[in-house]
């Protein structure tokens, strides 16, 4: 399934790279989005190729978003990019 990140965890001073709240394609309820945790997650850097893995942890909301962690922080431009569900 295609998911596109949306924006990093952010809390009142800072921000974590390694968490990022997905819209995954066809999910709009969070019904829907609780049954996907544990899935992983796969994202590719357009430029150097390299592809960075997580897992979805958590529902986001009641829109069918959800939260991913990811072994290795993501860089900014990671923002508005999509990545695969497996």
């Amino acid at each position: 399934m295609r998911a596109v990140i949306i924006n990093f965890k952010v809390g009142g001073n800072s921000q974590d790279p390694k968490r990022v709240i997905l819209a995954v394609e066809g999910i709009t309820s969070y019904a829907e989005a609780s049954r996907l945790i544990g899935r992983k997650v796969v994202w590719r850097n357009p430029l150097s190729g390299e592809s960075f893995k997580g897992k979805i942890v958590r529902p986001h909301g009641k829109k069918g978003r959800v939260m991913a962690v990811f072994r290795k922080p993501l860089p900014g431009q990671a923002l508005g990019t999509e990545a695969w569900v497996l």
